[in-house]
């Protein structure tokens, strides 16, 4: 609510009166609300958000600029801006029938001119984004994102923000290698599985995470370690030495959580994964 004051000044025969002051309030007319469909955010997905401008007035606001500014926040006194706008998914609609396409200008924020908001009705306003290298991803991470609406009959600008954090969990990831890459018959190999997780939360003995194989040809004489501790037959992990069938129990495989640090230069995240390496060797 804007506040605004008025005095009057009488003149007569040289002489100057002030009137008392008086003070009025402008009641807003337009409301805005900003909402992402979903409030968690990952690495490699994009977030929807929905910007909603609500007219309670008899007259239309008509050229509005509505403004995002992206997620954008001051680290070592420089601005970072950790989402990037996702080009041609802007949708305009008033009072739910799509607009023709507006073009926004994107730059450190995400700029909307030319918008319209009917008299008692509505318009929204949504579009895609991306996280980009500035998003913070560890479990206490948040993007605070406000949508700001500006211009001609507005007696102030009407500002929202949704918050939005990392997606919480665990994320995992396998590869293998074998060594040597030709053995003779009857000669031994091994099989190297590295385990990384990227996410912000640990792949404990709770998790359950299993790692399952069968070996063709099959393995003989097998043996097993996890983070170069050996592990026990039957109780860390399972091998049927018929079918070759391989596989670890659950409990064994843990993996930390990933650590997050920034480029001391540029304020990027760094991932660095937490890694887990289980070995299985045997004669083929």
């Amino acid at each position: 609510m804007a506040e605004f004051t008025n005095q009057a000044i009488l003149r007569y025969n040289n002489t100057v009166t002030n009137s008392n002051i008086v003070v009025g309030n402008i009641v807003q007319s337009l409301e805005i609300s900003k909402t992402a469909v979903r409030t968690e955010y990952s690495a490699d997905s994009d977030t929807t958000f929905v910007i909603s401008l609500t007219n309670s007035g008899t007259t239309a606001y008509t050229g509005l600029t509505v403004t995002d500014n992206l997620g954008a926040y001051v680290w070592n006194e420089t601005v970072l801006v950790p989402l990037a706008y996702i080009d041609g998914s802007l949708k305009y609609y008033i009072n739910g029938v799509l607009q023709p396409d507006i073009e926004p200008t994107v730059g450190n924020s995400l700029i909307i001119t030319g918008v319209n908001v009917p008299a008692n009705g509505n318009t929204t306003l949504i579009y895609e984004v991306s996280p980009y290298s500035y998003a913070p991803l560890d479990a206490n991470g948040a993007i605070t994102n406000t949508a700001t609406a500006d211009g001609a009959g507005l007696a102030e600008p009407v500002a929202a923000d949704e918050v939005i954090t990392p997606v919480s969990g665990v994320q995992l990831s396998i590869s293998k290698a074998i060594s040597p890459a030709t053995v003779t018959a009857n000669g031994q190999v091994t099989y190297t599985f590295v385990i990384q997780n990227t996410g912000n939360a640990p792949a404990d003995a709770a998790l359950g995470a299993i790692v399952e194989d069968v070996f063709d040809p099959v393995l003989r004489n097998l043996t097993a370690s996890y983070n170069g501790q050996t592990l026990t037959p039957g109780t860390d992990y399972t091998y049927d030495q018929t079918t070759g069938k391989f596989a670890t129990t659950p409990g064994t495989i843990t993996v930390a959580a990933a650590q997050y640090t920034r480029d001391g230069a540029t304020g990027a995240i760094i991932t660095t994964p937490s890694v887990g390496t289980l070995t299985v060797t045997g004669n083929i």
